[in-house]
């Protein structure tokens, strides 16, 4: 039977570290790139910067760091040359993912309840649609990606170009994501933010950065839908 067009709000969901276990191949794959490159950056910094755009990363690193060690504009950094190393790294690494607990089902049941979701993810085009692969989805559901906004997260546009082309207002969406970026580029529109713990980021953190509520996964997030104003089973 075909779902009833439902009047709850929809759900955008960030990929890495929301429905995929991927931060930590992320994580490796920059460190592995800035090596090749002579850059030798602690990786907890590298860390703590996924979720935003790869370039909005590197400025706020070497900003850091390099001007730190040698003063500003004592190095050039070929910054679309080291997002490139950063791809072909993470796609090498990241062959077997794990996709974490619960998303099929949540994304199952959102379907089923008529509840209108979209992917809204950092990540380009090309690694979002090798890691949908790990997912049965709808074949017009929706999916903006940072190749699609001049501004990644911690902007707010993925979330709102979403929201757009599932034609909701970003204020009756829920973003859900891993990380702070994704907290405050939800807040920054009123979207409503819900947090991931799975990208290693604590219950703390997302909260001040504006979460209404965090889950461990997405079968936590499953498991207290009512939470969000979304109907149970």
């Amino acid at each position: 039977m075909k779902p009833q067009r439902s009047t709850q709000p929809a759900i955008l969901f960030d990929l890495d570290g929301t429905l995929v276990d991927t931060v930590y191949q992320h994580v490796i794959a920059w460190s592995t790139a800035l090596k090749v490159a002579g850059i030798v950056l602690p990786d907890w910094k590298i860390h703590r910067r996924v979720g935003m755009s790869g370039k909005s990363m590197l400025q706020q690193l070497f900003r850091e760091q390099l001007f730190a060690e040698k003063g500003p504009g004592k190095r050039k950094v070929n910054i679309d040359a080291l997002e490139k190393k950063h791809d072909a790294v993470f796609t090498r690494i990241s062959r077997n993912i794990r996709v974490l607990p619960g998303s099929r089902e949540l994304l199952r049941y959102l379907s089923r309840a008529g509840v209108r979701w979209a992917i809204a993810t950092t990540g380009n085009k090309k690694q979002t649609k090798r890691l949908l692969q790990n997912f049965t989805i709808p074949a017009n559901t929706v999916i903006a990606t940072g190749d699609d906004v001049e501004k990644a997260k911690p902007s707010p546009d993925v979330f709102v170009l979403a929201a757009d082309r599932l034609g909701v207002p970003i204020e009756n969406c829920i973003a859900t994501g891993d990380s702070v970026w994704d907290m405050l580029a939800a807040a920054r529109r009123r979207a409503l933010g819900v947090g991931i713990l799975a990208g290693g980021y604590s219950k703390d953190e997302l909260e001040q950065s504006g979460a209404f509520r965090v889950y461990a996964d997405p079968a936590d997030m499953l498991l207290h839908i009512e939470d969000l104003g979304i109907a149970g089973k």
